[in-house]
Formats: structure tokens, C-alpha cells, sequence
């Protein structure tokens, strides 16, 4: 057995693999079940789903788990990727469950189960690290749902590699996955994140599996977001938040009324933003502050945006509006610890750093929404008639789009107000 391999360089990626010995096979013919088909002669049946009685669980999943599907669930250490997992299997019911943990023991998840809102009847657990004894247990109970936390503490005795190598979570999830198809069982699988922030183990991992989801959030905050990065039986546009309390994770079915602050009236460096998420409308509060450089280099620091994109749109504002903000420090906050990537909020970050610069606070009553480009102009955005659904519903006056989005104001209770230029907008929320 090779320590290094001599092609990649890598260590401990060579192992020696179990072959079973006997005669091989002839093919002198197919079968009926092999032979191919046209297409138009498939019958296509909508998938069966398990209800996981967790709207935002279902939500990611695209409606619910498929029997026989395997699903991959990772994310940052002490993120809570174990209690999601335990705390759903929890909220089954009668449905007889099995929660197989290669990290902890019997005592700790009964401790965190404690803890957790949900009925523990139906879930069998057990510590264990050997692939062929956990996959014996799940023969003899026949729950309707398993999850092992996580591949990267079991290993299979048909393969001499350490267990977390690179062999053994291949061979781990290639042998679960066959497991789940033949028995049709469903299976949830937690992985560990590497220092990249990609998934720990072989790319292949993600390849064998029919779902990669991804929990994150920053751990200061109370805040958690699922979203699917893949999914063979449903969309990856769609996301599921959290709200991380001492008795578990509650899910957050309406995360603007969460987000806003209801003292933010008179305060100035405060603009909120119709942002997107997958294909969920919400509206975030946007908080800059601008003061003088206390040091000869002013800092530009930003928290849950890119702060590439930070200095491009204060570059705009400068060059295209004339505000100078070379000594001037900026500190740029997307309230609730949540990051955003929709290029939506441009506008609205544009709009809480001048209010924080001319110490003016904007129309409580007034959202943004649009993307800045390096003109200057103000660029249309997707989903324009969803989030000024979103701000009607949450009793907002008045919303900025772009102008080249052509809306019938008739259609809503909101006053839509269209602008063309950074400067056309800035103009009004300074009248106003």
C-alpha cells in the first residue's frame, strides 16, 4: 500500500479495495428491462413525498423527502446541522425514525433532545461508526426515515483507508446510496465543511447524492438559512429561515417582520431594501454609517455584503453624484446577521450612506429597489411584481424601481415610483 500517490501528489489516497472473487459474466443478449426506450413512451408519475411537517424543511426540499432519495445536509461546525436533523426527525410522529451518530454518544443526544420541541417516541438512535453494522440496524428496524451524522466518522470494513479519508466517504456514500434505492428508504447524511468552505471529502460526494443542502449563518447571530445547492426532485431556488432559540430551531415564516426594526422612524443611515432570496421576497433593513477618518487611510468595512461591491458603489457615488467621501469612513450592516447578494440593494445601500453622510433621516415609509450600474443608471431587477407585493404587505407608503420596469400602478395599493438615475432617486428621498 502506497502512502503518496506518485500522479497527484496527494497523501492517503491510495487503499486496498475487496474484490469478490468468481466467474465473470457473458452478456449474450438484453433483456426486456434493458432494452431502450423512446422517450415519449415513458410514463412520467409524479414523485411520492414524505411530509416532514417543517414548512421550511419542505419548502428546500421542493415539497417534501422522496423515499429512497439521499440528501446531503452540511454546514459551518456549531452552525446546528445535528439539531436540524434531530429536530425534524422529532416532528414525525408515529413514522418510526433512526438517528445513527459516529460524533456522539447515546447520553449526549439524549441531552440535546431534551432540550428540543418534538416527540421522541418513534426515534431510535444509536453510536456507531461501522457502515455495515449501522446498515444492519436500519434492516432490522425499517424506519421510514435515517440519518447519519455524518459520513465523515463511519467507514466500510471493504476498504483499508482511514476513517474521513477520501476512499472511505466515497465508498460510504456509493454504498448508502445503493442501500436507499434498493430498500427505498430515504436518507440524511450531515457533512462536514473544510476550511475552503466547500464540502469536506471527494467532489464525487455531491455527485452520488440526489440533494446538497447548505445551513448557514453567522453564529453571533440568531438567524439560519437552508438552501438547496442541488436537487434532482425539485428547484434550488428556494430557501428555508431560522431563527436559533435554546429549545431548537423555529421556523421563520415571514422574515421581514423579523428583519425590521420598529424604531428605525427618525434615525438617519437607515434605508430598507426589497431583496430577493431564491424566489422568496423580503424586505432587510440596510444600516450604513459615515464619519471622518480618524487615520490617515479611511477603513470601508461591510458586514452581510461584498465589500468589493461596497467600493464600486461608492465609487459611483462619488464620480456620478459628487458626494466625497475620500476621508470619510464608511461601515455598511445588513441588520439580523443575514448576507445578501441580490444586486437589488444597491440601491437602497447608496441611499443609507447618504443619509448617514448628510445626517438626514429617510422616509420610514419608503423602500428601494434596483440595481446600481457604473453609469450611474439605476438597472431593472427580476421579481420586481413580488416585492412590491412584499412592501404592500407590511404597510409601506411608497417603493423606488427602475424605470425601465414597466408596472400598472393600478394592479397595487402602494405608490410605485419609477427612477432612471441614482441621482433622480437621491433627489426624491431628500424632498421627501
Amino acid at each position: 500500500m502506497l502512502g503518496r500517490c506518485p500522479v497527484c501528489g496527494e497523501w492517503g489516497t491510495y487503499a486496498e479495495e475487496v474484490t469478490v472473487k468468481g466467474e465473470r459474466l457473458a452478456v449474450k443478449g438484453l433483456s426486456s428491462g434493458t432494452l431502450p426506450q423512446r422517450l415519449q413512451d415513458v410514463v412520467a408519475t409524479e414523485e411520492m413525498r414524505l411530509d416532514m411537517r417543517n414548512g421550511e424543511f419542505n419548502r428546500v426540499l421542493g415539497g417534501g423527502l422522496v423515499p429512497g432519495s439521499l440528501v446531503l445536509l452540511g454546514g459551518e461546525p456549531g452552525i446546528g446541522k445535528s439539531t436540524l436533523a434531530l429536530q425534524v426527525l422529532m416532528q414525525q410522529g408515529e413514522r418510526k425514525t433512526f438517528y445513527a451518530s459516529g460524533e456522539e454518544s447515546a447520553r449526549q443526544i439524549k441531552l440535546r433532545a431534551e432540550r428540543l420541541a418534538g416527540n421522541a417516541e418513534n426515534l431510535f438512535i444509536s453510536s456507531e461508526t461501522s457502515l455495515e453494522r449501522i446498515l444492519e440496524q436500519v434492516k432490522e428496524l425499517e424506519p421510514e426515515i435515517v440519518v447519519i451524522d455524518s459520513i465523515q466518522t463511519i467507514g466500510t470494513e471493504a476498504v483499508e483507508a482511514s476513517i474521513g479519508s477520501l476512499t472511505q466517504v466515497r465508498e460510504c456514500a456509493a454504498r448508502i446510496l445503493e442501500f436507499a434505492k434498493t430498500r427505498n428508504i430515504p436518507f440524511i447524511i450531515i457533512g462536514h465543511i473544510n476550511k475552503e468552505g466547500s464540502l469536506a471529502g471527494p467532489k464525487v460526494l455531491e455527485h452520488i447524492v440526489d440533494t446538497v443542502l447548505q445551513f448557514e449563518g453567522d453564529q453571533q447571530y440568531m438567524y439560519r438559512i437552508l438552501r438547496a445547492q442541488k436537487n434532482r426532485f425539485g428547484s434550488t431556488s428556494e430557501i428555508g429561515i431560522y431563527e436559533m432559540r435554546q429549545e431548537g430551531l423555529r421556523e421563520v415564516t415571514n422574515p421581514s417582520e423579523l428583519l425590521l426594526s420598529t424604531a428605525r422612524e427618525g434615525l438617519s443611515g437607515i434605508a430598507i431594501a426589497a431583496a430577493v432570496e431564491g424566489v422568496r421576497p423580503f424586505l432587510i433593513e440596510v444600516q450604513a454609517l459615515v464619519s471622518s477618518a480618524a487615520y490617515g487611510t479611511p477603513q470601508r468595512s461591510s458586514t452581510g455584503f461584498d465589500g468589493r461591491r461596497l467600493n464600486m458603489l461608492l465609487a459611483v457615488l462619488e464620480k456620478r453624484v459628487g458626494f466625497k467621501l475620500l476621508q470619510k469612513d464608511v461601515f455598511l450592516n445588513i441588520a439580523g446577521g443575514l448576507r445578501v447578494d441580490d444586486p437589488a440593494i444597491d440601491l437602497a445601500v447608496l441611499a443609507a450612506v447618504l443619509s448617514s453622510n448628510m445626517d438626514i433621516a429617510l422616509d420610514a415609509g419608503t423602500c428601494l429597489c434596483g440595481e446600481v450600474g457604473l453609469a450611474g443608471e439605476i438597472r431593472s431587477v427580476n421579481r420586481i411584481e413580488q416585492r412590491i407585493a412584499e412592501a404592500q404587505k407590511l404597510g409601506f407608503r411608497r417603493i423606488m424601481i427602475p424605470a425601465e420596469q414597466k408596472i400598472d400602478p393600478k394592479r397595487f395599493d402602494i405608490e410605485i415610483v419609477s427612477v432612471k438615475k441614482v441621482t433622480d432617486a437621491f433627489r426624491m428621498l431628500i424632498k421627501n
